[in-house]
């Protein structure tokens, strides 16, 4: 059962997560392209299509090795803020922001379940090294 905490870190993975989609695919469509009419750079977002289904269906796994990829677009957004200029820097300080939204929820969202995880690894280790000494 989740607590209300989790439930809003998970509404608040996945609405960044869609968020962030939808805002490369357009930056890079129509907002501020590298070049008049779009850009290659759209591509951007497949990487980020990857994990959708399985953070929408809370995969435990999914939502782990996402926590890192999003960190890809953290790097991405912080050098466009900071390089670009006008609208391209504004849209990288969102893009900067939803990552930091996204990442946070989803390691708050899994404590829960790390913590869950450590405990029961201790207990079979303290099983495990009982066993260990009645045997000797």
């Amino acid at each position: 059962m989740q607590n209300p905490l989790q439930k809003t870190c998970y509404l608040g993975a996945a609405i960044s997560l869609v968020s962030l989609i939808l805002l490369c695919v357009a930056w890079e469509l129509v907002l501020a392209p590298l070049r008049p009419g779009g850009s290659w750079l759209v591509l951007k977002v497949l990487p980020l299509l990857l994990p959708l289904r399985g953070v929408l269906k809370r995969d435990i796994y999914t939502m782990q090795w996402s926590s890192m990829l999003i960190l890809l677009y953290l790097t991405e957004g912080i050098v466009r803020a900071t390089s670009d200029n006008g609208l391209s820097a504004t849209l990288g300080w969102i893009e900067v922001v939803l990552v930091c939204v996204f990442f946070f929820c989803t390691i708050l969202y899994l404590r829960p379940y790390k913590q869950a995880a450590k405990k029961l690894a201790q207990q079979v280790i303290q099983k495990a090294s009982k066993n260990e000494r009645v045997s000797r």
